[in-house]
């Protein structure tokens, strides 16, 4: 008993780093578009973030009882020990925390939230074998709701970003207002972050709550978390968000500079609605996936944009690499445990020590300040390619038509007027031509008879004739 207390002491405290490497490995999602439009600056929108996670952890419960009596048949592990079990919680948390710190130190874009499930199910898998997972619950909370959500989220995004565009456009040359999207976006991105700490923030609250089921600490009938353990997880979280936000939001500046403030709005609602939904159906969902699918539908949603495939099947490649990656860390704690004993644990607790440092340590010699802070959501603006001036709307296809048909009357009244002056110039000049050769073949006529009809001079006196 002794021992299997230590280990849930150390599984909590493994579980509350992992809450922590969430928060600066997701939250700061939340605050993208709005530092890339320039609605809040950097170190005011991660402190916003922070402040909300913390709240929106108290607000629900739903997904920390998938975590907690979901996908894991503890019923299965339990029988074959409590400290097995407890180990196996130990293992996948080390999965998910080596997969959760690699991505963050490399920034590939991956889901927090499937580390963590990936690494419970590989451990699961190795010591207590297929019967230890609830496939049904797994497909049906987790698989079915990652397929489902980013679709989804991306097609509220790309019509709300259409129906913004067709209401403030105008055609006189005004000014179109949508610089107030700015002010709207610093609402939507609080919501996305409450709907953050609903969200993730109760993953790790399962997680401590199962293995308090385990040991006994907490009664089996009742899934909800402890009150202790909410205020723990949100106040982690929350840390996490506020002090290493910013590796983990690197590319900012270079995905979502192209960004406009309608498009971020959008986007941001329809994260915000999709995150807050699953949540109080108990999905668990990652925060990562359903922005970038909305950020790819508010980019689609402007005119004259096309789909970087390339770049958008390096987003899908990174989301279903997490699954199966932390399933494998896991699965490679688990195996020490199952081999080791209790002495695998020590040797799982002082690896994860190990590779926690190590990374950190890495991660120091190019250090990423609000200076330089960017996002992986930001990487999936870049699956969209913006021209720089979107093309005509059909209604300002056929005014600019118009004009350009009025153009070309006016420029045929004009050519018409000009020919008919120079037509008349050329009359003109014809006349004064024919008039002054007449007048010169007169003059010539007159001249001619003037010397043949004139008589001799009379001779003079003396002279002989």
């Amino acid at each position: 008993m002794e021992t299997a207390a230590l280990i849930v002491v150390l599984v909590i405290a493994l579980a509350l780093f992992f809450d922590f490497t969430n928060g600066f490995h997701d939250t700061a999602n939340a605050m993208a578009t709005p530092i890339a439009t320039g609605a809040l600056k950097p170190k005011t929108a991660v402190l916003l973030a922070a402040v909300l996670n913390l709240v929106g952890a108290f607000l629900s419960t739903e997904v920390s009882k998938t975590i907690s009596g979901g996908i894991i048949r503890e019923d299965a592990i339990i029988s074959a020990g409590a400290d097995l079990f407890l180990s196996l919680i130990f293992a996948g948390l080390i999965g998910a925390i080596t997969w959760n710190m690699l991505t963050w130190l490399l920034g590939l874009p991956s889901s927090s939230s499937h580390a963590l499930f990936g690494g419970l199910i590989g451990a699961t898998l190795v010591g207590a074998g297929l019967g230890g997972i609830d496939f049904g619950m797994v497909l049906s909370k987790i698989v079915l709701p990652a397929l489902i959500a980013p679709v989804t989220a991306g097609l509220i995004a790309f019509a709300a970003t259409k129906i913004a565009y067709s209401v403030t456009r105008r055609y006189d040359g005004k000014p179109d207002g949508r610089d107030g999207f700015r002010w709207g976006q610093i609402f939507t991105s609080s919501l996305v972050a409450l709907a953050h700490g609903t969200n993730d923030a109760q993953k790790t609250m399962g997680v401590i709550t199962l293995a308090m089921i385990t040991i006994g600490w907490q009664s089996g009938a009742h899934h909800e978390p402890e009150l202790w353990v909410i205020i723990a997880c949100a106040f982690t979280i929350a840390l996490g968000t506020y002090l290493g936000g910013w590796r983990i939001i690197r590319t900012l500046g270079k995905g979502l500079t192209d960004v406009k403030p309608a498009q971020g709005f959008a986007a941001e609602s329809s994260t915000a609605a999709t995150i807050l939904a699953s949540s109080a159906l108990g999905f668990a969902l990652s925060t990562t996936q359903v922005a970038s699918g909305s950020v790819i539908g508010s980019g689609l949603g402007r005119r004259g944009s096309t789909v970087r495939w390339r770049t958008a099947g390096r987003i899908g490649v990174g989301w279903l690499l997490t699954l199966p990656a932390a399933g494998g860390v896991g699965a490679l704690a688990a195996l020490l445990v199952v081999w080791l004993g209790n002495w695998g644990v020590a040797i799982d607790a002082l690896l994860a020590l190990a590779i926690i440092l190590g990374l950190f340590m890495r991660s120091r010699r190019n250090a990423v300040t609000p200076a330089n802070a960017m996002s992986d959501v930001a990487e999936s603006g870049m699956a969209i390619d913006l021209p720089d001036t979107p093309p005509p709307t059909r209604r300002q296809q056929r005014i600019e038509q118009a004009k350009a048909e009025a153009k070309a009357r006016a420029a045929a009244r004009e050519e018409a007027k000009a020919q008919t002056k120079r037509e008349a110039a050329a009359k003109a000049k014809k006349k004064a031509q024919d008039k002054a050769s007449a007048k010169a073949s007169k003059s010539g006529s007159t001249s001619t008879t003037g010397v043949s009809t004139k008589k001799p001079d009379a001779p003079r006196s003396g002279e002989s004739e």
